[in-house]
C-alpha cells in the first residue's frame, strides 16, 4: 500500500501563504474552466496552478477511463478534449486505462449490475480505445499507465485495508446505489470496491486534477479524500457536462442512433455537424472545438450581426473533419456536401451488383443495404425521401427492372447499383 505519511511537498503546499494569480494563471484557470460543469475546489486548483508557474513543475491530469466499449464518438471526446487544452498549456496528462476496474464494473448512472469485462475483451478495447484517443491528445506527450499496476499488487489485505478507510454510510450517498437500495433492485459488495479502487489511483498517481463526466463526481471525490487519508495534498476535481446528440435532446449515443462516430468517413462527419441546429452548434464549438475563447467570441458577435451561420457551422464542420482526418479531406467534405446540396450525386458512392429483376423498390432498397427492412423502405417512399437518378420516388408498388442507376435514401445514403435479372 503507499505510504499514509504525510510527503514533504503536500504539507508544504497545504502550509503555504496563497500565491498571486498572474494574468497567466488567469488565462490558463479561464481555458480550464470552458464549458466545464464543475471546477471543486476552483481557489485550490488556482493556487496549484500558480505554484505549478513559480515553480515550472506541470500538474498532474488525470483522466481514468475503463475501456468498456472500442469505437468512440464525439460525445466521447467532450473530455478529451479538456485533457488536451491542458496537455497545450504544458501540464502532464495521465491517460489511465482501468483494466482492473473493469474486471469490477463502473455502477455509475445504473439501475443493475454492469457485467464486468473478461481480460480479453479489456485488452482488445484499451488498444481500440487508446488508438482513437489519440486522434485528440498528443500521444507523445501523454502518460499511458494501467491501474492494475497497482491494484494488482494489494492483494487481499491491501484490499481489506483500503476498505477500511469507507464507510458504508458515505457508499451510500451515492445516487445510483440509494435508488437501487429503496427499490429492493440488488448490490452487490464488490460494487462498492469500484469508486474505492478509483479513488486509490489518484493516490497511487499522485494526482492533482481529476477528470471525468457528470455521473462521476461521487468517484472523483472519494478519489480527493483518500488522498487527504494517504497524506497526499488532495486533488482537485473537474467534471464535463455529457454532449448532446444530433436531435438536441438527448446525449450523444449510438443505441439512439444521433451519434458521429470520430471514425466515420469525412464526408458524412461534415454532413452530419451540418444537420444541427443553429443554437446546438454554439453548444458544440464549446465543448468541441480547439478556437480560443476570443475567437468564438468574435465569431458570435458576427453570427448576431448578420453573418449567415450556416458559414460559423461550416467551419466548425471543417474543424472537426481536419481534427480526425485532414485539411484536404475536409475540403472534400465542403465540397461533396455543396454538390448534395445541390441535387448532385457524391464522388464516393458505393457500387453494388445485384440480381433479381424485376424486384420491388422496398426489396431493392433492402438489398442494397439503403435500408434496413422493407417497412422502412415504404415509410421513406411516403415521406418522398427516395430518389432513383435524381427522381423522386412516390409509387411504393413500382417494380424496378435490369439496368445501372443511382439510388438515394435521404440525403446521404446512396448506392451505385448495377441490376440484373
Amino acid at each position: 500500500m503507499t505510504s499514509t505519511t504525510p510527503s514533504k511537498n503536500a504539507a508544504a503546499a497545504q502550509n503555504s501563504p496563497s500565491l498571486p494569480l498572474t494574468d497567466r494563471v488567469l488565462e490558463a484557470l479561464a481555458i480550464t474552466k470552458r464549458g466545464v460543469d464543475e471546477l471543486l475546489i476552483e481557489s485550490e486548483f488556482a493556487q496549484k496552478l500558480a505554484r505549478s508557474e513559480q515553480s515550472g513543475q506541470p500538474l498532474r491530469i488525470k483522466l481514468g477511463l475503463d475501456p468498456t466499449a472500442p469505437d468512440l464518438h464525439l460525445g466521447h471526446t467532450v473530455v478529451l478534449n479538456k485533457m488536451r487544452q491542458l496537455q497545450n498549456l504544458g501540464h502532464q496528462v495521465i491517460f489511465l486505462i482501468g483494466d482492473f476496474t473493469s474486471m469490477i464494473g463502473d455502477p455509475s448512472g445504473r439501475n443493475v449490475t454492469r457485467p464486468p469485462l473478461t481480460k480479453e475483451q479489456i485488452e482488445v478495447n484499451a488498444m481500440t480505445y487508446f488508438k482513437q484517443a489519440s486522434l485528440v491528445l498528443d500521444p507523445g506527450r501523454t502518460e499511458i499507465r494501467y491501474n492494475s499496476e497497482w491494484s494488482d499488487p494489494l492483494g487481499a489485505r491491501g484490499m481489506i485495508e483500503l476498505a477500511s478507510r469507507y464507510t458504508v454510510a458515505r457508499m451510500m450517498e451515492r445516487d445510483d446505489f440509494t435508488k437501487r437500495y429503496k427499490s429492493g433492485t440488488p448490490i452487490s459488495v464488490h460494487e462498492f470496491l469500484y469508486p474505492l479502487m478509483q479513488g486509490y489511483d489518484s493516490v497511487a498517481l499522485k494526482s492533482d486534477l481529476e477528470l471525468g463526466g457528470t455521473d462521476q463526481k461521487f468517484n472523483l471525490l472519494v478519489g480527493r479524500e483518500l488522498q487527504k487519508d494517504y497524506g497526499q495534498e488532495p486533488q482537485c476535481i473537474l467534471t464535463m457536462p455529457l454532449l448532446e446528440g444530433l436531435d438536441g435532446v438527448d446525449k450523444m449515443s449510438k443505441s439512439k442512433n444521433n451519434y458521429i462516430g470520430i471514425t466515420e468517413p469525412g464526408n458524412t462527419m461534415f454532413a452530419k455537424l451540418m444537420s444541427i441546429s443553429d443554437v446546438m452548434m454554439w453548444r458544440y464549438y464549446e465543448l468541441l472545438s480547439f478556437r480560443s475563447l476570443a475567437d468564438l467570441t468574435q465569431l458570435k458577435a458576427e453570427v448576431d450581426g448578420g453573418r449567415n451561420p450556416r458559414d460559423a457551422k461550416v467551419a466548425l464542420a471543417q474543424e472537426i473533419v481536419t481534427r480526425f482526418h485532414s485539411a484536404q479531406a475536409a475540403e472534400e467534405a465542403l465540397a461533396d456536401f455543396v454538390n448534395r446540396s445541390k441535387g448532385g450525386i457524391p464522388d464516393d458512392v458505393p457500387e453494388l451488383a445485384l440480381s433479381g429483376a424485376p424486384l420491388g423498390i422496398a426489396h431493392l432498397l433492402k438489398q442494397a443495404g439503403l435500408c434496413a427492412s422493407t417497412s422502412e423502405a415504404m415509410r421513406m417512399v411516403d415521406q418522398g425521401g427516395v430518389r432513383l437518378d435524381g427522381a423522386v420516388v412516390s409509387d411504393k408498388a413500382l417494380q424496378i427492372g435490369p439496368g445501372n442507376f443511382v439510388l438515394q435514401v435521404g440525403k446521404r445514403k446512396f448506392a451505385r447499383v448495377t441490376f440484373s435479372a
